[in-house]
């Protein structure tokens, strides 16, 4: 229900703590770097994990030199790369930037004063009815990760849960990660959540061997967990990443986002990797709901 923003920022946390109401997910401070994709890479890349390199896109540079804008943007990345609010959840005006004509329509866009969309750059866009595009003082540009010579290469989401084990140490589960297939340039936020939409296979297809396929997944379990005790995930959450599994076996897995509230429709894939892992959706919730009483009644 607090998927994205205010309930996924930390600013609800904040709220619940001062009544000392307990609440799903992670705390305050964590919530408020992962909404935050640059602070999340940033943090992420000094502990050594692999991202996408990246850079903050602010209106201000836009609005004083739209053109020295432009070009700073294309000779640091080149075309294709990803532009998406920083600051904002899951596929939401996440746009694969393949042009001047679209970036030009994608900074107008986002640093639009009025609420409704701009016909014109929404037209270069190719945005849908309604389509969620959000007004923003900056965006964040991402180089576009691809297979870079991999033999395999996918792109997929892992759900966690924590829990306290009996002397009271916080342990995270992490699940059989699912692969995501995108029938655009990039998942769309129905695809994530709408039934029918999106296609997600659990667990993910790493390799046709078992044993391969299984040391694949550990490795991508085992970059997971670490994502979650570097930025301090509690709860439930789920971390989107690609992964490349080089021809003499190296495994790279690349973090793109981190979801401390993922939604939970039914169509999610959260749910198909709880099944694996032997929770009812309802046992799974309950440790959701478990957990986040137990944190409480550890600060009272």
């Amino acid at each position: 229900a607090l998927h994205g923003r205010p309930g996924e920022d930390g600013a609800l946390q904040q709220e619940l703590e001062k009544f000392h109401l307990p609440y799903n997910g992670s705390g305050a401070a964590s919530s408020a770097v992962t909404i935050n994709k640059f602070e999340t890479n940033r943090r992420l890349r000094e502990a050594g994990l692999r991202v996408a390199d990246h850079r903050l896109a602010q209106r201000l540079e836009w609005l004083a030199d739209p053109e020295a804008f432009y070009r700073s943007l294309e000779s640091q990345f080149g075309y294709p790369f990803i532009a998406k609010p920083a600051d904002d959840g899951c596929s939401s005006a996440v746009k694969k930037i393949k042009t001047r004509a679209e970036l030009q329509a994608f900074s107008e866009q986002i640093f639009r004063q009025q609420e409704d969309l701009l016909t014109g750059p929404a037209e270069v866009l190719h945005l849908g009815f309604k389509e969620e595009f959000p007004q923003k003082d900056a965006f964040l540009v991402e180089t576009l990760i691809g297979p870079d010579g991999a033999a395999t290469f996918l792109e997929v989401t892992g759900g966690l849960l924590t829990s306290y084990d009996a002397s009271g140490q916080l342990q995270i589960e992490v699940f059989e990660a699912s692969e995501a297939l995108a029938n655009g340039e990039v998942l769309s936020l129905e695809e994530k959540f709408l039934a029918g939409e999106g296609q997600n296979i659990t667990p993910a297809r790493y390799a046709q061997d078992p044993a391969e396929r299984q040391r694949v997944s550990n490795e991508v379990k085992r970059v997971l967990h670490q994502v979650a005790e570097i930025l301090h995930v509690e709860g439930y959450a789920r971390i989107d990443a690609f992964v490349r599994v080089r021809t003499g076996g190296a495994i790279e897995v690349l973090i793109i986002e981190v979801n401390s509230l993922p939604g939970m429709t039914p169509a999610t894939c959260i749910f198909h990797q709880t099944a694996l892992a032997g929770y009812t959706p309802y046992q799974f919730i309950d440790r959701i709901l478990d957990f986040g009483k137990a944190r409480q009644a550890r600060v009272q």
